[in-house]
């Protein structure tokens, strides 16, 4: 066999294999770009409560008794963060309408630990620290809307010892809400220790010391089900130097929800500063029901209230109905 004839037999057997008609093997194709990385979710939440009231003497008046907006999220496997702000009328402070800030703070979290700093609510008092959305009545009693330190800015320590066992401690400015500088040089230190013996059982006490002047401090205990709530708290306050008696109130509460969508609550609570005045005296009970026909995340409130402020005193009645939204 001549040359001219065994060269077209070897094209012909290197093209029909393609293992050997390949020179170079064929290129892969790159890899898919990476997906860019997800940006953290933020959260959007708050309420906004609508009330009418009528009072003795006074008549009818309607209200935006709050109007709240929070942006929360988590940055990091332990590290979260909360803004909040409440939207004011222009029957608030200076007259004019207004944006106020609580709650702005960062929380980092391990296992039993929990750290946070900004300015948040100081763990005083079972019935301050519980939103206003969430409380059975429309108000949160005399005794502690006067007496709980309430918002401050600072930096907070939480500690689960064991399961039933909760510990905070802080220390704060002393100065309240949106005040960035601490104007005496003195600080405000707070602890709290919440133990919960049995499933639908919490107890609590709290102390803080204003260490320029004053001593404040409480007890509370709270049983709560599906259908029962009964709670009650103690709060005072002591002055330095002064000798004179403690500020002081309690509040006891009942509630019964007959029907999923209706909660009938009964409050009774007393107030008193016997180092100022007889005067002082703050005594009233009042009896409501909460509707949520719509879902827990609308709630319709009425509640009549009665009050008698000095000694011996008048005593006037109000009532309100309130409705609420919570997002």
């Amino acid at each position: 066999m001549t040359w001219r004839a065994v060269v077209p037999a070897v094209l012909f057997v290197v093209s029909a294999n393609p293992t050997l008609s390949a020179q170079t093997p064929t290129p892969e194709p790159p890899p898919p770009p990476k997906p860019a990385p997800a940006a953290p979710a933020v959260k959007l939440s708050g309420y906004i409560q609508a009330r009418e009231t009528w009072q003795q003497d006074i008549g009818l008046t309607g209200s935006i008794n709050r109007a709240r907006l929070a942006a929360s999220g988590t940055v990091a496997p332990s590290v979260t963060y909360r803004v909040q702000g409440e939207f004011r009328t222009g029957s608030v402070g200076t007259g004019k309408a207004s944006v106020s800030l609580q709650d702005a703070y960062i929380r980092f979290t391990r296992e039993r630990w929990a750290i946070q700093a900004g300015q948040f609510k100081t763990p005083f008092t079972r019935e301050f620290l519980t939103s206003l959305a969430d409380l059975e009545t429309a108000d949160r009693s005399t005794a502690v809307d006067s007496l709980a330190p309430k918002r401050d800015i600072g930096l907070m320590g939480e500690y689960t010892i064991v399961k039933a066992v909760t510990a905070y401690a802080g220390v704060f400015n002393g100065e309240g809400q949106n005040v960035t500088a601490n104007r005496d040089s003195t600080v405000l230190g707070i602890g709290r220790v919440v133990v919960r013996p049995l499933p639908h059982v919490s107890l609590g006490v709290n102390a803080a010391r204003y260490f320029a002047d004053s001593t404040r401090y409480g007890a509370d205990a709270n049983y709560e089900d599906e259908r029962v709530v009964l709670r009650g708290e103690y709060v005072a306050q002591s002055r330095d130097g002064t000798g004179a008696e403690d500020d002081r109130g309690w509040f006891v509460l009942g509630g019964f929800t007959p029907v999923p969508d209706v909660q009938l609550v009964a409050k009774y609570e007393t107030f008193e500063r016997p180092g100022l005045s007889d005067q002082q005296k703050n005594r009233a009970w009042s009896a409501g029901a909460n509707l949520f026909p719509l879902g827990r995340a609308t709630r319709f409130t009425v509640e009549y209230r009665s009050r008698k402020i000095g000694d011996p005193g008048v005593r006037k009645g109000q009532v309100l109905a309130q409705a609420q939204v919570k997002f």
